[in-house]
This record gives C-alpha cells, sequence and structure tokens, in this order.
C-alpha cells in the first residue's frame, strides 16, 4: 500500500538536489571568468561575497567553510586580480562567511532533527494503520490510503482486513474531521475492530462493539466540562449520542458542549468455505461489485452511523452477496465520490472503474491517479480505497 504524497527528498533526509549543490562552484567559476574577462575598473568580485550563504543551504559547515576560505582569498589577494578588498570591507566579507558557516552548522543539526521526529511519528502512524497485507486469508487485498493533510499518513479514514475464527472481516470507515485531530477516534476504532473480528460471531455484535467505544469516547471527552456524575452516566451517552446539532457538538448536561463522536462505516465478512460476502453499512457509502467488465453498487440497506448509540440488531441489516469467481469489490470513503472537478462536477467512481487497471493489485493506483487528474491536483480530503476478492480456484 502507497500512502505517501510526493515530497521533496531532502524532507526525508536525502542529500540536497544535485543543483543545489553544483550553484556555488558554478557561480564561483562563471565570477572569476567574469572579471578576467572585464577591463579593469569594472569589479565583479564583491558578488563573491554571496556565495558562502548561498553554500549554507546545501552544504554543512565545513563545506561552507571551504567556499569562504576561498572567497577571502580571491578578494583579499590583489595578485590574483579578482577583487581588491581591505580593511572594513574584507572585515565584512568574513563576518558574511563566519555567519554562513554558523547558519550550515545549525541548519544540520535542524536536519537531523527533523529526520529523527518525522520516522518517529511516522513509525507512530504506521502502527495505528498497518499496511494491508496482499492476502489476508484467502481474501486477496489492495489497499490505498491518502492522508488529506500534507506531511501525514493517518487521517480521518481508516480500513483494516483480519482474519479470525469466524472468517475474514474487514472495515472501510471515516470518523467525524480529518487530519491529525482524527487520529485518536482512528486508532480507537481500529482497537475495537481487532478484538471483535476474535470475539464477536456476528458482523451486528462488531458494528454494536464499534458504537459503544465511540459513545465511551465521547463521554470521556466531556467529563471535565460537564458536571460529575451526568457526564459519565449510561443516561448521558445516550443523549449526547441522540441530539443533533448543526455544529456538530451536543450539550454534556445542559451547561457544557462536548463534541460528538461520529464515523461511517462499511463492515464485511468472508465466511469460511462460502463463496459469499457479508456486508453492513452503518451510514456509509456501498461498496461496488466488478464483475467481469460490469461495475455496479451492492445494495445494502444503510444503518445508522456509529457513535449514536443505535447500531444494534433493530436497525442493522446483513446483506448477503454471492460472489462469482473473479468478483472483485471495492469499498471507498466519501473522500473519493465527493471530490470535484474545476467545474465542480463530483467524480464519477463507477462510471471510470471498468476503464481503469482491471489487475487488482494495481486498481486502487489506477484509481487514485485518476483522480488526481480529475480534481487536478488531489482531493482535499482523505481517501481510502481498498480491493477485496476470493481466489478464482
Amino acid at each position: 500500500m502507497r500512502r505517501r504524497r510526493e515530497e521533496p527528498g531532502w524532507l526525508h533526509g536525502k542529500p540536497p538536489p544535485r543543483w543545489a549543490r553544483l550553484a556555488p562552484p558554478v557561480a564561483l567559476v562563471v565570477l572569476v571568468f567574469a572579471q578576467a574577462a572585464t577591463p579593469g575598473d569594472i569589479e565583479l568580485g564583491y558578488f563573491l561575497a554571496g556565495l558562502p550563504p548561498v553554500a549554507a543551504f546545501a552544504y554543512g559547515a565545513a563545506g561552507t567553510a571551504v567556499f569562504a576560505g576561498i572567497v577571502l582569498l580571491l578578494l583579499g589577494v590583489s595578485s590574483l586580480g579578482v577583487g581588491h578588498a581591505q580593511g572594513a570591507d574584507l572585515a565584512t566579507v568574513a563576518v558574511v562567511a563566519l555567519l554562513s558557516v554558523v547558519i550550515a552548522w545549525v541548519r544540520r543539526r535542524r536536519d537531523a532533527q527533523l529526520v529523527s521526529v518525522r520516522t518517529v511519528a511516522e513509525a507512530a502512524q504506521l502502527a495505528v494503520l498497518p499496511p494491508v497485507p496482499d492476502r489476508v486469508g484467502p481474501v486477496r487485498c489492495a489497499g490505498l490510503y491518502r492522508a488529506a493533510q500534507r506531511g501525514t499518513l493517518v487521517g480521518g479514514d481508516l480500513y483494516d482486513v483480519r482474519v479470525g475464527p469466524y472468517g475474514v472481516r474487514a472495515l472501510v470507515g471515516d470518523v467525524q474531521g480529518h487530519g491529525l485531530a482524527a487520529v485518536g477516534t482512528v486508532a480507537a476504532l481500529l482497537g475495537a475492530f481487532r478484538e471483535a473480528v476474535l470475539d464477536d460471531p456476528e458482523l451486528v455484535g462488531v458494528a454494536a462493539r464499534l458504537d459503544r467505544r465511540l459513545l465511551a469516547d465521547t463521554v470521556g471527552s466531556a467529563a471535565p466540562a460537564g458536571s460529575t456524575g451526568s457526564a459519565g452516566s449510561p443516561g448521558s451517552a445516550d443523549s449526547a449520542g441522540s441530539a443533533d446539532s448543526a455544529d456538530g457538538s451536543a450539550s454534556a448536561d445542559g451547561s457544557g458542549k462536548h463534541p460528538e463522536l461520529f464515523a461511517t462505516a462499511l463492515l464485511l465478512e468472508f465466511p469460511p468455505g462460502l463463496d459469499l460476502v457479508r456486508i453492513l453499512s452503518c451510514g456509509h457509502p456501498p461498496a461496488l461489485l466488478l464483475r467481469a467488465s460490469t461495475v455496479s453498487e451492492v445494495a445494502v440497506e444503510p444503518g445508522p452511523p456509529l457513535g449514536l448509540g443505535l447500531a444494534g440488531p433493530d436497525l442493522a441489516v446483513v446483506a448477503d452477496v454471492p460472489l462469482l469467481p473473479g468478483d472483485r469489490l471495492l469499498a471507498h470513503t466519501d473522500g473519493v465520490t465527493e471530490a470535484r472537478d474545476t467545474a465542480g462536477d463530483f467524480y464519477p467512481l463507477a462510471a471510470r472503474v471498468p476503464a481503469l487497471e482491471r489487475d487488482p493489485a494495481g486498481l486502487v493506483e489506477a484509481v487514485w491517479q485518476d483522480l488526481v487528474e480529475f480534481t487536478d491536483g488531489g482531493p482535499r480530503d482523505d481517501v481510502a480505497l481498498l480491493v477485496l476478492s476470493l481466489p478464482e480456484a
């Protein structure tokens, strides 16, 4: 699974680009030859004083010091015919050169710290949402994730595929909000899902567990602001889950407000030994069934989103979808279908999939590239794509 946006290499600890390292020596040679080719009354040597600061952006302290020494030599030794700096002028150039060396040293230290912090952050994010393997039990998988917030690997979307005693189960979800603010909710849902894969025999039970997880987090976030007693009581959890608000917040006890936690989710289950998939939708966009050259939405009656306290057997509807050899299921989040082009039109995923890559391992990447072209640079929301299929044999 590929989730990283294209970014300059030096942000990942790689050396600066070649042009940045070649610029100072090339400018040095050009200025020396230009001075030699100009009449004696025109002096270009003082342009050399700008080379050490430029070198500080691409070289370390030692490399910058070398450039600084060469510049001081060319400007201070008049017999070389490049410059005639003396006294205060030469001292000024020397101060600029010294500051450039200090800047280069500080920049290298900051770069090393940035690489270290970024490595730790990426490891933490990948621990929350690890890449989906190519195969989980008998199910073939291919996933793609793109976070809306630049420089992050995890946003407000989530997915996972796990094998347990009741078959292979998959989750695709979208929590309220996106970016780093939603990562905690994503981690909580994924943890609850991984436990449910092992413990709950029915998809309805999995959805109920996820719903309880969000309700518990909502009550926990309300406790510091609300009154003691009512914020932590079961009744307050139900009232917080059922209260509607235009700005996505509800009152914990009548005196304070706290944000409610909502999430849409699509749960899929591949029972062992059966050529079918069971699907339960909690207010999530329907999955697409790719069968031969046709693409159709899987008809599943959606239930309420998670976090409202309504997930359970009374409102959840589980649909059994028979699978033929070669069938594939494409689950996605609304970051795909709600992406717009420059004219304001939504991305027609179902209409575009047949013309894209048919290999399960390459379909998600083909959809992403097509989505980037359609939106002229990529959507502004988190995007998650997951393709699942059973072996043809």
